[in-house]
């Protein structure tokens, strides 16, 4: 299985979502690192479920414990361990499907390769896994505060209710995301958006829709030539996140209805520093970083897990009804803003290390 990811800044998780613990292993962070645990505590905080009423009502508080590569509130330098206690799982909700398989879940498809699969939540499948993915990107945005990148995202769309990109003032777009339960920027849009995931909760179904993602103060040069361009691993993070069906960076689908003279961003000199007049780029040419800021977006799809009958096949092959229990989200992306903004940290942290070995 793909438990790892990353080169130099390497992380690899393991723990279901209905086992004693999930956590993780982070290796090559720099030593010397002031870790912040109140700061990794909050990023964890906006991820944990049960948080509003338009999450799951499952209630994890997402303690998480380190267990190496911390010493005096410093990182060592050597491999950082942690794990983060699962104390609020109900497995019985999933007694069930045991022998059913959930449609548009990984049920099926798990149990084809590896000839069984933990149905507790989906086990190994489960977006729980994601929490470990905060903790890591929890450390890398500690580093890369240090050189003055950061990296901002937030809900842009639910369903059809949908705000205007913005990408000026980030913070104002942090402080303002941060003010309502489903973390969009747009008051006005916020409202829409909570009243339409309700709507839909009530209903036993499952809404998807879009983050949009800023990240400001990244260097000119990072991204490797030829597989491993800086927006190739951006895209491979993003969708290695459950749900998630889709990637757009820069101009995206809409470029290719431009011209390419229309599209060009065209370089010039300003206050002695290299610039473009227009970033349809998105930050990133030629699978390397240009020094402008860096932006994309991600689908989610609505969750899979709706609570009302559907039809299905069961593991002998026969065709059934169900109707899934427990408790799931609504909506994900309310949660799932710190899990992009985690994945895009790995990335950015794991290319800009990867720069200072090869430009210095």
């Amino acid at each position: 299985m793909g438990n790892s990811f990353g080169k130099i800044f390497k992380l690899t998780t393991f723990g279901e979502s209905h086992g004693d613990a999930i956590g993780g292993v982070i290796e090559g962070c720099p030593s010397n690192v002031n870790v912040d645990l109140s700061f990794i505590q909050s990023e964890l905080d906006r991820r944990k479920p049960g948080q509003s009423r338009i999450t799951t009502s499952r209630k994890e508080d997402d303690q998480v414990t380190f267990l190496s590569g911390i010493f005096e509130g410093k990182t060592t330098g050597t491999p950082i361990g942690f794990i983060i206690p699962n104390t609020n799982s109900r497995s019985k909700d999933y007694s069930n499907i045991k022998d059913v398989y959930r449609p548009s879940h990984a049920d099926y498809t798990y149990e084809e390769k590896y000839g069984l699969r933990d149905y507790r939540g989906g086990g190994r499948s489960s977006a729980r896994e994601t929490a470990c993915r905060v903790v890591a990107g929890a450390i890398a945005k500690l580093v890369l505060a240090k050189y003055n990148i950061d990296i901002l995202a937030y809900v842009q769309s639910v369903g059809d209710v949908a705000m205007s990109p913005k990408k000026h003032d980030i913070n104002l777009l942090r402080k303002a995301s941060e003010e309502n339960m489903v973390r969009c920027p747009n008051a006005e849009m916020a409202k829409k958006m909570i009243s339409l995931i309700e709507q839909v909760k009530k209903k036993g179904d499952t809404v998807g829709g879009r983050i949009f993602c800023l990240i400001n103060g990244v260097p000119t040069g990072l991204g490797e030539p030829v597989f491993d361009k800086l927006h190739a691993d951006l895209g491979k993070a993003m969708l290695s996140i459950n749900a998630v069906k889709g990637f757009e960076y820069g101009s995206g689908f809409d470029g290719t209805r431009m011209k390419g003279s229309e599209h060009n961003d065209v370089f010039e000199t300003k206050s002695g520093k290299v610039i473009t007049q227009t970033n349809y780029s998105g930050g990133i040419q030629g699978g390397i970083s240009n020094g402008q800021q860096i932006y994309f977006s991600v689908a989610f799809k609505p969750v899979a897990t709706i609570l009302t009958d559907q039809n299905t096949i069961d593991k002998s092959k026969d065709n059934i009804k169900i109707k899934v229990q427990g408790r799931h989200d609504p909506c994900v992306l309310p949660r799932a803003v710190p899990i992009v903004e985690a994945m895009a940290s790995l990335v950015l942290l794991d290319h800009f290390l990867r720069n200072k070995t090869t430009k210095w």
